[in-house]
């Protein structure tokens, strides 16, 4: 498999204010200390981003030429910016109403300890981040601007890991930038939740989402050449515990070799394309003798996005989420809620798909295997099972209002199943929702949530909270302090909120 690499942007910028009121002395020592946190922070192994430093800002045409250059500039994610001294905020109005980038506020100083008994007005002049910060932050609230605020000395692993957080909500909403999704055919008939404002998403998240007929992919799966179906063939015998009948000689071998070449056209397609997203729909598969169920897996698992019965806006998270969870454990993957158990006291929900989980969340070696599936028309398509790792974790849905979209998450805990599932022929994920599953889905229900998800056990909802902000969504999250009554509040004050920020 070949994992599907991140954009190129793979940086923020370190900003410092400052002022030319305290002489060039003075102005020398803040980019040095300047330079000392961003190689702090670039060092930190919980910061998955280069930290680049620039020049002292104190003026307000260096300030706005600098965020007018972070907005144009693909390569920059977003910016961090740091009060030093006090650097009189006025001079950052016009810079701020024209950055586009996500900005992080960080609120800190180069000394952890004080120098008690050699403080004296030099020093107090020089480390009055405590006051200048202040002073921006006013601005930026009277602007309204968006931004992620975090206290603390870079030293402290809680402040890195906190600024790595929003690193990695940044690089996601970086992706979701002209992130091309290939839709094959179109969305399950008479199915509401799946539908969505194409136009609508590609200006508030960037995403370009198009239809293209099945027979084109299907034109690209029959060029596939018997080699590479070969290599395949090879490559999941080494990577998965083999059905014996699926093995070379064996009845089923050319249900595998019908996957194999469905995986090597698909991803042949998507890779000449540009596209890091997919759907499918079992309702138009054209020419193609099965279901993509393996193919989708593997996809999957090397970092594309994917949505099943056409669900455009799971694939555009999936991608999202996993362009954002690069480099950290666990995994992420597409899902649906299927069904409950519901003894008092044991509450719980196995999720799964047809076939469409990413074995990234495995717990052990998948199993490939072939069954019939019973819709589609088609021939009985391979796929791989497992059952997911248990650990903590967190449920993402994407909802189409009308009038805008709303995320929807839930805190989740992924638990071993409390018997083995032996007649269950697909991937599967069984976990206990906070606060339980009472409160999660009538809460999930009252927010409008799908019933297409995104599961990572990788991230946690403060990525997620970071995301929804940059892309100035709103994000509905049931936790462990979740009331339905309470929530029912929170989305009539959100609504009337939304009504009245999106203006005439």
């Amino acid at each position: 498999m070949t994992a599907l690499a991140l954009r190129p942007s793979h940086r923020v910028w370190f900003l410092t204010g400052s002022q030319h009121l305290y002489g060039p002395e003075v102005l020398e020592q803040v980019a040095e200390h300047s330079r000392a946190i961003a190689a702090a922070l670039d060092a930190s192994p919980d910061v998955p981003v280069e930290v680049v430093v620039r020049p002292v800002l104190t003026d307000t045409d260096a300030i706005r030429r600098t965020l007018v250059e972070a907005t144009a500039d693909d390569d920059c994610l977003g910016v961090i910016a740091w009060m030093h001294t006090f650097s009189p905020a006025k001079m950052w109005v016009t810079g701020l109403e024209a950055l586009g980038k996500p900005l992080l506020h960080l609120h800190t100083q180069v000394h952890q300890a004080l120098p008690w008994s050699t403080i004296d007005m030099d020093f107090m002049n020089l480390h009055q981040a405590a006051h200048g910060d202040r002073e921006f932050a006013s601005v930026q609230t009277r602007l309204g601007v968006v931004r992620t605020t975090v206290t603390g000395h870079v030293d402290d692993p809680a402040t890195a890991r906190r600024i790595g957080v929003w690193a990695r909500a940044a690089r996601a909403r970086a992706e979701m930038v002209g992130l091309r999704v290939a839709r094959f055919g179109d969305n399950m008939r008479g199915v509401a939740v799946t539908e969505g404002d194409k136009v609508e998403a590609e200006r508030r998240f960037g995403v370009s989402v198009n239809t293209w007929g099945v027979n084109d992919l299907v034109a690209v799966v029959d060029a596939v050449g018997e080699h590479e179906v070969d290599a395949l063939v090879e490559e999941y015998g080494d990577a998965y515990d083999v059905a014996p009948e699926l093995r070379p000689g064996a009845a089923r071998h050319d249900a595998l070799r019908t996957g194999a070449r469905i995986e090597a056209g698909l991803r042949r397609f998507l890779v000449d394309g540009g596209f890091r997203a997919f759907t499918t729909n079992f309702e138009d598969l054209g020419g193609l003798r099965q279901l993509p169920g393996l193919a989708v897996q593997r996809l999957m698992a090397d970092g594309y996005g994917f949505g099943g019965e056409g669900d455009w806006k799971t694939s555009v998270m999936l991608r999202t989420l996993k362009a954002m969870a690069d480099g950290l454990p666990g995994g992420t993957s597409f899902m649906e809620d299927y069904t409950y158990h519901l003894v008092p006291g044991e509450e719980l929900i196995l999720g799964a798909h047809m076939l469409e989980v990413c074995p990234s969340i495995a717990a052990e070696r998948p199993r490939l295997e072939v069954h019939p599936l019973g819709i589609g028309g088609r021939e009985d398509p391979v796929r791989l099972v497992f059952t997911a790792a248990p650990g903590p974790a967190v449920v993402l849905g994407t909802a189409d209002l009308g009038e805008r979209f709303r995320l929807v998450a839930n805190d989740v805990e992924v638990v071993t199943p409390p018997e083995p599932l032996p007649a269950l022929p697909v991937a599967h994920a069984v976990w206990r929702p906070a606060p339980d599953l009472r409160t999660s889905t009538e809460a999930w229900l009252l927010a409008g949530g799908p019933h297409h998800t995104v599961l990572s056990t990788a991230l946690t909802a403060e990525h997620l909270d970071d995301l929804a902000e940059m892309v100035r969504t709103e994000l509905v999250l049931i936790d462990r302090d979740t009331t339905v009554r309470t929530l029912a509040r929170e989305l009539r004050w959100s609504a009337a909120y939304h009504r009245l920020a999106a203006g005439l």
